[in-house]
């Protein structure tokens, strides 16, 4: 078992054995390889937030592609923080991979002059950011015939953790079949250094945010809803039961994340007209 990736008193142990992690990091190399190549595309472009998600699909990207077939873009605003900034730089830098930096400020600014009303909306001008992110994102990758990578994992997906035409506005999430605490696994197989693996991870929409005060559980407590009880076969009362620390409110918690993002993980519906029965 590669280093301890475990947070202290995690109430579920859901890591692979050694032998299927290395089938889940050859299976995602060759998803990444052959979704550049079914796209007849040069490359891949990522944004980098200095984040575990981000730095795993980097280090994943560049085994799948070689280091010029990623290009790396690291998009600070205002309420970024400087040293998860710097750990973006620092991965792309060390994995000689070629990047830019990219301040989105002055762009998001023109969305807030253009409707001020929204300014003093705390989570729709964290939105308008993470929008502007993945804009530019498209902007690159169509310039050099590339591709989008998403860094989304299961946890966030199911939950609804991400923001609508933005951090999964992509062309395909490679880390997306792999719940929080494998993601921390795998990136430590990987060789992503013990202190990115295990930070306080964020989405970077405002100061001071973290997912989990704004989910209102840790990821070990929300993957162990996840795998048990929403993607596995336990009930609600089964999986307090069987989880030291799980609560009746952290499963209804999950519930109500899961089952209120449903319209993020679906095509945007449209009427079936009786015209065409």
């Amino acid at each position: 078992m590669p280093e301890n990736v475990l947070t202290e008193n995690a109430p579920l142990d859901i890591r692979f054995s050694e032998a299927e992690l290395e089938t889940a990091r050859e299976e995602i190399v060759s998803f990444i390889q052959d979704t550049v190549d079914g796209a007849g595309a040069e490359g891949a472009v990522l944004g980098l937030s200095g984040g575990i998600d981000s730095t795993l699909t980097a280090y994943l990207a560049v085994e799948a592609l070689g280091e010029e077939g990623l290009h790396g873009l690291t998009m600070p605003a205002r309420v970024s923080d400087e040293e998860l900034m710097s750990d973006a730089e620092a991965v792309a830098e060390s994995l000689g991979i070629p990047y830019d930096v990219i301040e989105i400020e002055p762009i998001a600014e023109k969305f807030d002059d253009a409707y001020p009303e929204g300014v003093g909306d705390k989570t729709a001008a964290g939105n308008v950011r993470v929008r502007t992110r993945a804009v530019l994102n498209y902007y690159v990758a169509n310039t050099e015939n590339r591709i989008v990578l998403g860094t989304g994992n299961r946890s966030e997906a199911m939950t609804g953790y991400f923001t609508k035409y933005g951090d999964q506005a992509v062309d395909c999430n490679p880390i997306g079949d792999l719940y929080k605490q494998q993601v921390r696994q795998l990136a430590a197989h990987v060789g992503v250094p013990h202190e990115l693996v295990m930070q306080t991870p964020t989405a970077g929409m405002w100061e001071s945010q973290t997912d989990e005060a704004e989910m209102g559980l840790n990821y070990d407590h929300l993957d162990a809803v996840l795998a048990l009880h929403v993607d596995g076969p336990l009930s609600r009362a089964a999986t307090v039961r069987y989880v030291d620390g799980v609560t009746e409110d952290h499963v209804d918690r999950v519930v109500e994340l899961v089952e209120g993002s449903a319209h993020k993980r679906s095509m945007p519906p449209s009427p079936q007209l009786s015209v065409r029965e």
